[in-house]
């Protein structure tokens, strides 16, 4: 028979864990019943995954209510390094909570990090753009980063801070759950496919992605400093609307006015 104690233990560290997988709704047992067994009756964390665990897909549970439990769960983030390197907020995410496209780019800008929306800068406003040619609005998809901080001088997200913050990002994909995502990049395309490769090779075709399908193309910020690569990036946002059976707008390339 276990102690008081040690029974406030075991069911303070399987709480915690639930709620590091943003579960935290309960039911209750029979009260006459041994807590020894509803501990057992517990699966334990080693055999059990973030995917496996998540009560997102239940019917009394939104888009919009799991997509806020999320953020909450996040809280004011001090996971990695970046909330000691002049991060000013988290960046989470926005957009249709129900969208056909996810747009999952790396992190956030200067300008994100002060307005915490994720694309309102610069490269934002292409991205705008992008998703305008293909004959729908931002309000219709769903934008969010692999990371949800701003690095300092927007230098390139580290592999730990990717590793860290990205089952986030998991759970968004998770409980909007896009007919495709769009990585926007060469960070979002390698930590989303989990490889190291070119650009020019991961672009072109259509990836299967967990319970959905995956497109690259490059970020609206490299597209703003080499424009000539906007006609590529067309190219992928017209094979992601073909998979989705979209019409084709006859247009030329966004950003090219």
């Amino acid at each position: 028979m276990l102690q008081d104690s040690e029974l406030q233990q075991q069911l303070a560290e399987r709480l915690r864990f639930y709620r590091e997988l943003g579960i935290y709704d309960f039911y209750r047992r029979d009260v006459n019943a041994p807590i020894e067994a509803a501990i057992e009756e517990m699966p334990p964390p080693s055999l059990q995954t973030s995917s496996q665990a998540s009560t997102f897909d239940e019917p009394q549970m939104t888009p919009e209510r799991a997509l806020r439990a999320i953020r909450e769960d996040i809280g004011d983030c001090t996971r990695c390094v970046l909330h000691k390197q002049g991060r000013r907020q988290i960046v989470f995410g926005v957009g249709n909570p129900r969208a056909d496209i996810m747009f999952v780019g790396e992190a956030p800008g200067a300008d994100e990090d002060i307005q915490g929306e994720p694309f309102v800068g610069r490269a934002g406003q292409l991205l705008n753009n992008m998703i305008s040619a293909m004959g729908i609005r931002r309000e219709d998809v769903y934008i969010a980063n692999i990371i949800k901080c701003r690095p300092p001088g927007n230098r390139t997200p580290e592999r730990e801070e990717c590793e860290t913050c990205s089952p986030f990002l998991m759970r968004q994909i998770e409980v909007v759950k896009p007919k495709i995502i769009v990585a926007l990049g060469a960070v979002a395309a390698k930590t989303l496919l989990g490889v190291n490769d070119a650009m020019i090779n991961l672009r072109g075709q259509i990836y299967d992605f967990k319970n959905t399908k995956l497109a690259v193309t490059y970020h609206p910020a490299y597209l703003l400093r080499d424009p000539r690569q906007k006609k590529e990036a067309w190219k992928d946002l017209q094979m992601v609307m073909k998979h989705l059976g979209m019409p084709l707008p006859k247009q030329k390339e966004p950003g090219t006015e």
